[in-house]
């Protein structure tokens, strides 16, 4: 898991490929203990894992999937990357809770400079317009954002002086791709509405989110007014 705070800006320094894979060398110095073999770490908001390193680069394999559906298969020697490393228990979460599974890609709409800071729209894949909602969080390229607006076809975000200094997003230009994570308790709220908002309680299907099921659940303790 990650949190959606990019670490560090890696450069693409050399990219292998195999018959349906890359092997991506990022120039970067991440610490001991983020740089051990089997470590995972966060480009561009893409989990991969680490499969060698040395205190100035790392390498990590990038697969057919992870080619085709994120941005990661377009890189280039000397394209500049977000870096994050795995979250650890105890560490603090300031943005929001991340997987580094990206859905899908998306593509800056426009910039506007808004003082120091930029308001970017993005067009997002219309089958993740509805987990999408204004004021919710999204990740983008691996920065953990606040949905400012949505529309039909995507969304606006303000980022401030410090997140386009250390992210790649103040490079973004119009027509750029890229990564797109939704909150992952939208992913689980749009399933449980596949099915109806029903529950399941042991070997019994129930009803929607009801009153009984949080007493059940532990929501509901002593002393609350019914």
């Amino acid at each position: 898991m990650f949190t959606g705070l990019v670490q560090a800006i890696g450069t693409v320094q050399e990219i292998s490929a195999r018959s349906q894979s890359k092997v991506l060398t990022i120039k970067a110095a991440l610490s001991e203990q983020d740089r051990i073999l089997g470590a995972s770490v966060a480009i561009s908001g893409v989990c991969l894992t680490v499969t060698r390193a040395d205190a100035h680069s790392f390498s990590a394999d990038a697969a057919f999937e992870t080619l085709a559906k994120t941005t990661l298969g377009g890189l280039a020697v000397g394209d500049r990357v977000n870096l994050e490393p795995a979250l650890r228990l105890g560490d603090a979460l300031g943005g929001h809770l991340v997987s580094g599974h990206v859905d899908g890609r998306g593509a800056v709409r426009s910039r506007e400079a808004r003082g120091d800071a930029v308001k970017f729209w993005f067009d997002a894949p219309e089958e993740l317009l509805p987990f999408i909602a204004c004021k919710g969080s999204i990740c983008v390229d691996g920065v953990s954002l606040t949905v400012n607006e949505v529309d039909a076809r995507g969304f606006s975000v303000g980022i401030i002086p410090h997140t386009l200094s250390a992210t790649t997003l103040g490079a973004r230009s119009i027509g750029d791709a890229i990564n797109l994570e939704v909150d992952v308790l939208a992913r689980y709220v749009a399933r449980l509405l596949e099915f109806g908002g029903q529950a399941w309680s042991g070997d019994t299907r129930r009803g929607g989110v009801t009153r009984e099921l949080l007493a059940e659940a532990g929501y509901l303790g002593a002393g609350v007014d019914t």
